[in-house]
């Protein structure tokens, strides 16, 4: 792989690796190609009949260039494969000199790829979120990111990282905060309190991770000060396609099978609104107290 010069964006040095007859578009350009194409759905969609399904519609349209990226990260899994190969059997001659030069120009490539589809996500998602206080997720997969310390990541990729961690081959760090909310609790009451409780939990843990389903409401609210942090974000989604009625249950399990260090919970808004307790958050802190774990609830400031 090649290494980058300090005086170059990490967006420059990996299009500069890419060598290529035809420049890269500027990160600048990608970044407002996301927010134009944005800004163009939501307008036409905003307060018209099909305003109840705009998540719906801007799911499709930002998971679209997510599903590209992960296209282009398998091409690029297969040029690093070929890479790998090549450098373990190379012989010193010039027909696989040249096999490895293709391949590294393939990987380089597709790496440029990757990343200018995925400004052009996190743009096209980030101007989403500010428009209409929504948080677009993977659906299926997750959403890293080359130029930037922000990304989505399944939980069931970070479980495979951590099997693989103990058996020491790798160590990727963090100590998993889990917070699991009500989606009724979305007052600005709530989202102080939110953020008041997360900003404590960095401070107890500053090698955080925040470990949530991304349901709506109060995880989303989470997500937004994960990304104002640029910290790495756990996603366990429902899949009520496969356990129905025990699907945020199943996602409970997949969050505590993470060993968190704390578990955050607001099972009902603070403002008053709503005050029925969220069942999938009141399940999880009762799994969580039973495990010896340190369970919080977000409360009103005394």
């Amino acid at each position: 792989m090649t290494a980058f010069s300090s005086s170059l964006s990490r967006y420059d040095a990996i299009c500069e690796a890419a060598t290529c007859e035809l420049p890269h578009p500027v990160q600048s350009e990608i970044e407002h190609l996301g927010l134009a194409i944005s800004t163009e759905v939501l307008d036409t969609f905003l307060n018209t009949a099909l305003q109840d399904q705009l998540p719906l519609i801007m799911e499709g349209l930002i998971g679209g260039f997510h599903s590209a990226a992960l296209r282009l990260q398998r091409e690029a899994d297969r040029a690093q494969n070929d890479m790998r190969r090549l450098q373990r059997d190379f012989d010193g001659s010039e027909i696989k000199d040249v096999e490895l030069q293709d391949a590294t120009v393939r990987f380089n490539r597709a790496e440029a790829a990757i990343m200018i589809v995925e400004v052009l996500r996190d743009a096209a998602g980030e101007n989403y979120t500010a428009q209409t206080g929504e948080v677009w997720t993977p659906w299926r997969g997750s959403a890293k990111t080359h130029v930037s310390c922000f990304s989505m990541i399944e939980a069931k990729d970070a479980l495979k990282a951590r099997r693989v961690r103990e058996q020491g081959l790798m160590d990727p760090g963090g100590q998993v905060v889990v917070f699991r909310g009500s989606p009724y609790a979305k007052s600005a009451m709530d989202a102080h309190r939110i953020y008041d409780a997360l900003n404590w939990a960095l401070s107890q843990y500053p090698q955080m991770r925040l470990a949530t389903s991304g349901n709506h409401g109060a995880e989303q609210i989470a997500i937004k000060w994960a990304r104002d942090k640029k910290m790495p974000v756990v996603l366990a989604k429902a899949d009520f396609d496969r356990h129905r009625r025990a699907a945020p249950f199943k996602a409970n399990d997949e969050m505590m099978a993470l060993d968190p260090v704390l578990v955050l919970t607001l099972d009902h808004s603070l403002d008053g609104e709503v005050t029925d307790a969220f069942g999938p958050a009141a399940n999880i802190a009762q799994k969580a107290r039973e495990m010896g774990l340190r369970v919080v609830s977000v409360t009103r400031k005394k």
